[in-house]
């Protein structure tokens, strides 16, 4: 009897365990900007929506999982991923070099460059890069701004100051008040804010550094997950569901038919 219930406590247990990997126990745990509108925000009631939220759900539905999403220190995301914190990144997410280093991407469904938000009517003779000089800039760690700045040694030498924000709220709030002069950033971000704020910014159409493609990230060994949520977010492009969603959002379909 002791040998019998010794068995099933270990069968107990290992069917625990394994029941603990997120494919096993249907929740999936997405990790968010919670103030990266229209990506991911909340509203006025609190509640976390926007963008990449809706595609989000959509393809958990079509995966019969539960995706939950976890506000997350943008900034540490390597860590929170790496470290199994979430088990996604999805959240208006840029691919680059250093980032495939530690994760796995989806296909890409957007594409994004780096373009310049400035306070209304203060564009200061902004045409090109050159005319940077001499300006305090700003951008969101992180984001594929400060990689761009970074990436730049000359630019970054003639900017006057560059300030680098935790949370894109407080970058926004620097350029209202003037503590900055131009904030470099998402086209994607600049145009969704300008529509919300049409009388605070205005963006100047000058794109900076290369087109990026912007995908799911994953750990680099989750390559069965990435499968499936590839498979199903496959289903929300293909019956329209992604296209109503980009156009909810940005007045546009923005999804890469790629």
């Amino acid at each position: 009897m002791k040998k019998l219930l010794t068995l099933l406590l270990f069968l107990t247990a290992l069917v625990t365990g394994c029941g603990s990997t997120p494919n096993a126990n249907n929740v999936i745990v997405i990790g968010i900007d919670d103030e990266f509108a229209p990506f991911a925000f909340r509203d006025e009631s609190g509640q976390i929506v926007g963008f990449d939220i809706d595609l989000a759900t959509e393809t958990a539905k079509r995966m019969g999982v539960t995706f939950k999403f976890k506000p997350i220190d943008w900034h540490k995301k390597r860590e929170e991923i790496t470290s199994g914190n979430v088990d996604i990144i999805w959240n208006g997410l840029d691919v680059n070099d250093e980032r495939k280093q530690y994760m796995l991407f989806s296909k890409p469904y957007m594409y994004d460059s780096q373009i310049l938000l400035v306070k209304k009517g203060h564009r200061q003779d902004i045409r090109s890069e050159g005319d940077l000089i001499g300006k305090i800039a700003g951008v969101q760690a992180g984001a594929a701004s400060e990689t761009f700045i970074n990436a730049d040694e000359k630019l970054r030498r003639e900017i006057k100051e560059f300030k680098t924000f935790n949370k894109l709220k407080d970058a926004l709030d620097a350029l209202k008040s003037g503590t900055i002069d131009v904030f470099i950033c998402d086209e994607l971000i600049a145009r969704y804010e300008m529509r919300q704020h049409t009388d605070e910014f205005e963006i100047i159409p000058l794109l900076t550094g290369e087109v990026t493609e912007v995908a799911i990230g994953f750990r680099k060994d989750d390559v069965e997950l990435c499968a499936r949520v590839q498979k199903a977010f496959d289903k929300v492009v293909a019956d329209g569901t992604a296209k109503k969603i980009s156009l909810k959002w940005f007045e546009a379909d923005l999804i890469s038919k790629d």
